[in-house]
């Protein structure tokens, strides 16, 4: 089955406005469901953890369900492999000094220039504080892949961590992440991947993928500002948390440091109820074999949602990839073959002319077409490209509330800017 965009749209309250929202990969609109969450939690339990009252009793129930929510839709084996936090960068700044407890100088890490600063710095800064030596793996200028040959070679002095996106909020490029994971594992390396920008987009699978931590942020993908980090159960046990004596040993309670946004997690658990829902409506049938692979009950219709997504923004990425390179002057950086769309998500980033990005962005929020302009915290990408000095790049991304005759205004407002 297809999507209907009028029936996805009507989940989202924020869409019923004159708007075109392409800036999704900074934020996502938020769905009915996780706003109900928010407001259920506030109205109903809103009390502290571990109380013996009826509000505390409810809200500590809302938080445990949603651990199981998130634990079924990255396919984790249990609930407490699930961390909450305010964000992916303040997650990934307190785990790294938990990870990086038992680093010794000369040890080595690896990182890449194709990622989010949040997954690059809080490495830096942990093996600068360790004494250990970082090795940085580039990507490809001319279609923003990363170097795996590089990588490769990174990976024979058996560095302590590897850190790699999942996907580019940049450039969208997909990376071989369950490949990735492997050549790293052979060596004994940890991996930490950035899920941030694919989390909205396809099926995670961590048990599949044997990646040993990854991290997403619920405001990507249709929920509230709080971040989600899975790690294997082992390691969370081992390692070392920074907390106050008072808090609990036990997972995941042990890295959950003070009162958590208790109404945040509500709306994640809300948006992981958005994605159930899709996958009732819209998932086909033809998954339901999914059972046998070590799919079930809510983990399935959520993997069934994330197939159907993917489906049809694999369609609005060859429309906005073909309404880009109709736009004379435009220059896109990163993957433009249409044979390779499955390698990226639907996320472009681009110069127009010799226009500023900030201008190109503020022409288009004049005709109500909102995107990000600048660097977009991927700052080694803007470097690279050698473009961080004169503004960054135009970016737009799709989510699967756009619509095709969205991806037409986008075009006609770019091809007006570019007359102008």
């Amino acid at each position: 089955m297809t999507l209907d965009l009028s029936t996805i749209r009507n989940q989202f309250p924020s869409l019923n406005r004159p708007a075109v929202f392409f800036d999704n990969p900074g934020g996502t609109q938020i769905a009915k469901q996780s706003l109900e969450r928010i407001n259920k939690y506030l109205l109903e339990c809103n009390a502290n953890h571990e109380g013996a009252f009826a509000t505390s009793i409810a809200s500590d129930a809302i938080l445990d369900e949603a651990h199981r929510a998130m634990a079924d839709f990255y396919n984790a084996a249990s609930p407490e492999e699930i961390i909450f936090g305010n964000n992916m960068t303040t997650l990934t700044l307190h785990i790294s000094r938990s990870i990086s407890r038992d680093w010794h100088e000369g040890d080595e890490i690896v990182v890449t220039r194709l990622d989010h600063d949040a997954n690059v710095t809080p490495w830096v800064c942990a093996a600068q504080d360790r004494g250990c030596k970082v090795t940085w793996v580039d990507f490809d200028v001319e279609d923003g892949t990363l170097k795996l040959d590089e990588l490769q070679k990174a990976l024979e002095r058996k560095p302590r961590l590897l850190a790699v996106g999942y996907a580019s909020n940049s450039l969208g490029t997909i990376n071989p992440v369950a490949k990735i994971t492997k050549m790293a594992h052979d060596v004994g390396t940890l991996v930490y991947i950035d899920a941030v920008q694919y989390a909205p987009h396809g099926p995670i699978n961590v048990q599949k993928l044997d990646c040993d931590f990854l991290v997403s942020s619920a405001y990507k993908f249709f929920g509230t500002h709080a971040g989600i980090l899975y790690g294997k159960r082992e390691l969370l046990e081992q390692l070392f948390a920074y907390k106050v004596r008072t808090a609990t040993n036990r997972l995941p309670g042990k890295f959950e440091t003070g009162t958590q946004n208790h109404e945040g997690i509500a709306g994640v658990l809300g948006a992981i109820e958005y994605f159930e829902w899709v996958g009732k409506e819209f998932g086909s049938e033809q998954l339901e074999g999914l059972m046998d692979a070590g799919y079930k009950d809510r983990c399935m219709e959520l993997k069934k949602a994330m197939v159907a997504i993917r489906a049809y923004e694999f369609e609005l990425s060859r429309a906005l990839l073909t309404a880009l390179q109709s736009v004379p002057g435009l220059t896109i950086y990163g993957l433009t073959d249409v044979r390779r769309l499955d390698e990226r998500v639907a996320t472009y980033s681009f110069r127009l002319n010799d226009l500023h990005p900030r201008v190109v962005a503020e022409k288009l929020a004049q005709e109500g077409i909102y995107v990000w302009d600048g660097n977009y915290y991927a700052i080694l990408v803007t470097e690279r490209l050698g473009l961080e000095d004169s503004g960054g790049m135009v970016r737009v991304g799709a989510a699967h509330y756009n619509t095709l005759d969205e991806v037409e205004q986008l075009k006609e407002g770019l091809l007006k800017i570019g007359e102008g």
